[in-house]
């Protein structure tokens, strides 16, 4: 059987996340976000908390894990995303943001959510 393709695990290392961050209580508010600034993954509500959540998975951990992957630069173009989300979105501009990463491990039996992960 052939491997899936690297978006397909994408994909479903996104839906896993999404499930157990609705499991934890956050609502979905917009996924796979496309802008000229780049793409959130997924954009969730936690009580009135807007989250930009980045979901990470590493098939191969051997060059640093799933966490390990977001380098300053792809900090900064989630920032400017979520900037340019909250400038389109109007109604979420007042209200307190951060940002989240869920990482997966193809080595790993669970997934990491690592809340405020970075700040802006």
């Amino acid at each position: 059987m052939p491997d899936r393709s690297r978006q397909q695990r994408g994909r479903d290392a996104e839906s896993q996340a999404l499930q157990h961050l609705q499991q934890q209580g956050l609502r979905l508010l917009a996924q796979n976000w496309l802008c000229k600034r780049g793409e959130l993954d997924l954009v969730m509500l936690d009580g009135d908390t807007v989250v930009f959540v980045e979901v990470r998975y590493r098939q191969n951990t051997q060059w640093g894990g799933a966490l390990g992957s977001i380098d300053a630069r792809k900090r900064q173009k989630l920032i400017l995303a979520a900037q340019y989300f909250l400038q389109s979105e109007s109604r979420w501009a007042d209200s307190p943001c951060r940002f989240d990463v869920v990482a997966i491990d193809s080595t790993a039996t669970h997934l990491n959510w690592l809340r405020n992960a970075f700040d802006s």
